[in-house]
């Protein structure tokens, strides 16, 4: 279970020392002091620069890192209270900081022959992190290995036993890597072009987090090859959930969230037909809240977020979001934002980016 979110908030406080509350304005004090969490997330700035915003769970900017340039995904570690923001794909750099304190973020480049995929995970220790990568040349999903001990220098990788990874998560216990391999090919030299819309291989891994074997794949059925997996989250039972994004044609109408669990077969979400519609082919982001039992997703093509009882698979709340971006688990249901610049009930002169990662607590029970 997850702990109150106002020890999240005053852990956040205690572990950031009087330093980093002295370099904050008065505002962010006040903003800090009536939050109950707090969460980073990228953000285009009003003169068009990015960033990485801390932000309390009203939306109220309490401080930013300049980005070399556009973030995607984020990871956190609890254990150490590092926060990672990747670039987004086909981009080259991660950047590593304390949300805590003022200190010189570390930045670290992919291999040359190499590009990230916008997303990572920190191993439940801290010690390991762990990127979604792409051999382009190779045309091989990889797990980048990087030694959080040692300015994040990398020791290695893995396959992903697929193409196109995306977003990544480990289990609780740390012996597993959960990737969800979109099956759509890239290459730098063509942007952000896809190159492979007509023969997908979407699949979803499981890999000893220890040898990087392959423990486990699941290819989506063959009436959904078009179907790429995308974003992952666990609950608190240690089911997998998976988000997808589609690639074929617009009348369609796919499934695009299900489960699993290591042993299990997939296991699709039946939502309402008019919620499909809605969702228009394409899920952005997905989190779970653990204390509640819930899991949360969010449409930036359809300006929705979607509210499902983890347990029944129904729907519990659909809500109008225009240009719905990231989504975290709050206090009661998820904390939301947008590229609008809507994070709740606040508006900041900022565009938010796809993802939020919650930061300060341990993210697991």
């Amino acid at each position: 279970m997850m702990r109150s979110t106002t020890i999240d908030r005053r852990s956040f406080v205690k572990a950031a020392g009087i330093g980093f509350l002295a370099a904050l304005t008065p505002r962010s004090l006040m903003a800090l002091e009536r939050s109950d969490a707090v969460y980073a997330s990228g953000i285009r700035t009003a003169d068009g620069s990015f960033a990485i915003a801390t932000v309390t769970e009203r939306g109220e900017i309490i401080d930013e890192v300049t980005l070399p340039a556009r973030a995607h995904g984020m990871a956190f570690s609890a254990a150490t209270g590092k926060t990672v923001a990747f670039a987004r794909r086909p981009g080259t750099y991660a950047m590593i900081f304390d949300p805590r304190n003022k200190g010189e973020p570390v930045v670290v480049s992919s291999r040359e022959d190499r590009h990230f995929y916008g997303h990572g995970v920190f191993s439940p220790d801290g010690r390991i992190l762990y990127a979604s990568e792409n051999d382009f040349d190779g045309n091989r999903g990889m797990i980048g290995i990087y030694d959080a001990t040692d300015r994040f220098t990398r020791i290695g990788e893995f396959e992903t036993y697929g193409i196109g990874p995306h977003d990544m998560t480990v289990s609780d216990d740390g012996h597993l890597l959960i990737v969800a391999n979109g099956g759509i090919e890239t290459h730098p030299d063509f942007g952000r072009t896809k190159l492979n819309l007509g023969a997908m291989q979407p699949s979803l891994v499981l890999i000893n987090a220890a040898t990087g074997a392959l423990i486990e794949k699941q290819v989506l059925p063959a009436e959904w090859s078009q179907l790429s997996t995308r974003h992952v989250d666990l609950d608190g039972e240690g089911r997998i959930w998976f988000a997808c994004q589609y690639e074929g044609r617009r009348k369609d109408l796919p499934p695009l969230v299900g489960h699993f669990a290591k042993g299990e077969d997939l296991s699709f979400v039946e939502l309402p037909e008019e919620t499909t519609r809605r969702l228009a082919n394409y899920v952005g982001a997905i989190a779970v809240n653990r204390s509640e039992g819930l899991v949360g997703i969010t449409s930036p093509k359809g300006g929705a977020s979607v509210t499902i009882d983890a347990r029944t698979g129904k729907v519990l709340a659909e809500t109008a979001i225009a240009d719905a971006a990231g989504i975290a688990p709050a206090r009661e249901g998820f904390a939301v934002s947008s590229y609008d610049g809507d994070f709740l009930s606040t508006r900041s002169d900022v565009a938010w980016d796809q993802h939020i990662v919650r930061i300060s607590q341990p993210t697991r029970a």
